[in-house]
């Protein structure tokens, strides 16, 4: 796509960008009115929020035992 889109001259060029540019304003707009219909619940699918921090949670103590392992190697001689 990219190769095909080189070739192409500044007027058609122009031309691609105007209508990408349009239709992601419409995108956009379309987005804001819907979100705008929706209360706070509908945002926040508890479950899933708790599987997050659960998640979250177990890959602070990896990363925590990782780091202080590696602080351990470089700090200790044996």
């Amino acid at each position: 796509m990219s190769d095909e889109f080189d070739v192409l001259d500044a007027t058609e060029k122009a031309g691609f960008e105007a209508a990408l540019n349009r239709d992601r304003c419409r995108l956009a707009a379309q987005i804001a009115n819907e979100l705008r219909e929706k209360r706070p619940e509908h945002f926040v699918d508890k479950l899933a929020l708790a599987d997050l921090c659960a998640l979250l949670e177990h890959t602070a103590d990896v990363l925590g035992q990782k780091g202080q392992r590696s602080v351990e190697k470089h700090l200790l001689p044996w």
